[in-house]
């Protein structure tokens, strides 16, 4: 186990080596995530309409 300082030096020189994303980049990202929430929301929301009128036109045939 390496002493606490040595540890905490080489903490700090890991965190040197991030590269953070650019405001413009992260802005960029979110407006992605959203979308793709939006169209797959979009997307099993049909799913559900097509098998929900399938299952009532089976169940009226034999109802």
């Amino acid at each position: 186990m390496a002493n606490p300082i040595q540890f905490i030096n080489q903490t700090r020189a890991e965190i040197d080596k991030i590269t953070w994303p650019t405001r413009r980049e992260v802005l960029l990202t979110t407006v992605m995530v959203f979308i793709m929430a939006a169209l797959t929301a979009v997307f099993f929301a049909l799913v559900d309409l097509l098998i929900r009128t399938g299952l009532q036109g089976v169940l009226s045939l034999f109802g």
